[in-house]
């Protein structure tokens, strides 16, 4: 009986054993947290469109899905003033898991605060006119779906929430699936532990930035047929 007993219970470890190595290689990093459904904040971060259980402070819990795509919309330096509301024109750090399409390249960005003044005014793949988006390019559909793809769920992210949210909006008036887009808000805001710093102070006090660190998508207009 004992040594049935002792049979039984090393069997059992070995189980264990097996349950955990299982898990830990099937989820490197812990199983994802279940997603809830898209809802917004209250108050200001709620009109900029930022996420009321999915934001700054529990992303960490939700990085590393695989039926999921990562997207920071900021430019690597933006004209505009964002110092003047407390952020930064550039980007100086990233969450680990994002990666970079800036969305002045995609759409024209209005609405911004008088004190930041005006972004990047150059080429765009649309154009937004009073709520509609018009193509500018004959493949800027297709390379919108490259960059977020449809059948993917998407966590936008940028500086203060604005920018993401204004994607956001554009892909759901485009025919994406508004429960499974994500505005994560800002990174400006972030305090959680997949903090990748760009900006870097030297020993002589020289501020500098590690745009090689930074996953970046770059959208080549010239080799794009225009409209």
């Amino acid at each position: 009986m004992k040594k049935l007993f002792w049979g039984l219970s090393i069997s059992a470890v070995i189980l264990m054993i097996g349950a955990f190595l299982l898990g830990r290689y099937a989820f490197p990093d812990g199983a994802p947290a279940s997603l809830p459904a898209p809802e917004l904040a209250e108050g200001e971060r709620g009109n900029l469109g930022i996420d009321k259980n999915v934001n700054e402070a529990t992303i960490d819990n939700y990085l590393n899905r695989s039926d999921a795509v990562y997207r920071d919309v900021r430019m690597l330096k933006d004209p505009g003033n964002y110092e003047a509301i407390g952020g930064d024109s550039y980007l100086s750090g990233f969450v680990d898991g994002f990666e970079v399409v800036p969305l002045p390249y995609i759409v024209n960005v209005s609405g911004l605060p008088e004190s930041v003044g005006k972004t990047y005014e150059g080429e765009t793949l649309f154009t937004n006119k009073d709520g509609k988006y018009e193509a500018n390019y004959k493949e800027s559909m297709e390379v919108l779906e490259v960059l977020f793809p449809k059948d993917k769920v998407i966590f936008l992210m940028c500086g203060g929430g604005g920018y993401s949210g204004m994607l956001k909006n554009m892909l759901v008036s485009l025919g994406w699936d508004a429960g499974k887009i994500y505005d994560v808000g800002g990174y400006w805001y972030y305090e959680g532990e997949n903090n990748v710093e760009v900006k870097r102070t030297l020993d002589d006090g020289k501020v500098v930035y590690d745009f090689y660190k930074v996953p970046y998508h770059e959208i080549n207009f010239r080799d794009l047929t225009k409209k």
